[in-house]
């Protein structure tokens, strides 16, 4: 499923409603954003279901990542949209979207986590994150990045653990991919997926 609607109409608001229907946004190439929807809704499970695989495991044990949350939501939206595998003309996330979802941060319904590694030269650095948009205890993920091996995936593992904290009750990872499959995703039809996010968007949850 898929509409579109041209830049001058997009509001946060009309964003946030969006989200409420199943669809989220992405620029498309004519430069207007587009409002999308997956037939089948991959979901991250917060309970027992989530799975880390060990090599993950020793990457946390080593404790030389540092792990924050809503510290640097525009360094980490520039480098989501600025991934070194995705050509210039297939970038999703425009400039305009960035700054809707700053304008979403700024509100509170925006959420980043952001990892660093200490270097001798240059102190910390981001290597890695992830951003999303909280709508009640419901979780909505966006786009996660890494620049040295797993420190996305070092971000999932400490998001599901404060969305465990802070009692949510669904990680919504858009659309299914083999790679988090091996943390437990699995998939459900858009009709399933909305009765899961109304549920969850409906109690109350701090990120």
């Amino acid at each position: 499923m898929i509409r579109r609607i041209t830049n001058k109409y997009i509001t946060p608001d009309l964003v946030l409603n969006a989200y409420h229907q199943g669809f989220f946004p992405m620029a498309i190439e004519s430069g207007e954003i587009g409002f999308y929807a997956f037939d089948q809704r991959g979901i991250i499970p917060l309970d027992e279901r989530f799975v880390v695989r060990r090599s993950v495991r020793q990457i946390l044990k080593k404790k030389d990542l540092l792990v924050t949350f809503d510290t640097a939501p525009l360094d980490v939206l520039r480098a989501c949209s600025r991934r070194g595998d995705i050509p210039a003309y297939e970038l999703w996330l425009s400039d305009e979207l960035i700054e809707l979802y700053m304008q979403l941060f700024e509100m509170g319904s925006v959420h980043t986590v952001e990892v660093w590694k200490a270097s001798p030269e240059q102190g910390q650095q981001l290597v890695g994150g992830l951003y999303g948009l909280t709508i009640g205890a419901a979780f909505c993920g966006e786009s996660m990045f890494s620049r040295v091996p797993f420190a996305s995936q070092v971000a999932l593992v400490h998001l599901v653990e404060r969305l465990r904290e802070h009692h949510f009750e669904l990680l919504d990872a858009q659309m299914p991919s083999e790679h988090l499959k091996q943390f437990g995703l699995f998939e459900c039809g858009h009709a399933e997926y909305i009765e899961l996010f109304q549920r969850a968007a409906a109690k109350p949850a701090q990120f």
